[in-house]
Formats: structure tokens, C-alpha cells, sequence
């Protein structure tokens, strides 16, 4: 998937941060939406990541509940994104 096609399909830009808090919250209404009604698991991890990036995601264990490694797979990502964001 496509970081700014994403963006731009859930905000219509692909900058979410210089929206209004109007339009930025449609747009992760929207967001959380399509996450929780998603069946493909690439898919919604993708989304997941989306909403991560943008401070809206939910905890794996929460997200990902029915999929062990999914869940594993959001772990590791925060681990490695905690880690970079020390350094």
C-alpha cells in the first residue's frame, strides 16, 4: 500500500497534520472504520501502521486479538519504532 494514496483517500491530502480538526477527525473516523470492518490481514496491518503514524492506534493486543501474528508483527514494529525514536 501507498503511504500518501492513503492519506490522501482518508484526508484528501497527504499531509493530515495541516488539516482542521474537523477534517482530520472525519478522516480518522473513516480510517477506524475500514480498519475494523478489513478482512485481509496485510491490509489491516497496513491501516494499523496508518493509524500508529497518526497516534490513533489501538494497542495490538487489542487490534489484533484473533491474529497472533499480527499481533507479534505490531509488537515488533513498536519495539523497532521506540527504538529508533531513542536514538
Amino acid at each position: 500500500m501507498d503511504l500518501d494514496a492513503l492519506l490522501a483517500h482518508y484526508f484528501g491530502t497527504d499531509e493530515p497534520e495541516a488539516l482542521d480538526d474537523a477534517a482530520r477527525a472525519r478522516g480518522e473516523e473513516r480510517l477506524r472504520i475500514d480498519f475494523g470492518v478489513e478482512q485481509e490481514p496485510s491490509r489491516k496491518f497496513a491501516l494499523w501502521v496508518v493509524m500508529e503514524g497518526l497516534g490513533i492506534a489501538p494497542l495490538p493486543a487489542q487490534a489484533f486479538e484473533k491474529a497472533p501474528a499480527l499481533k507479534a508483527a505490531a509488537e515488533k514494529y513498536l519495539d523497532a519504532a521506540w527504538r529508533l525514536e531513542r536514538e
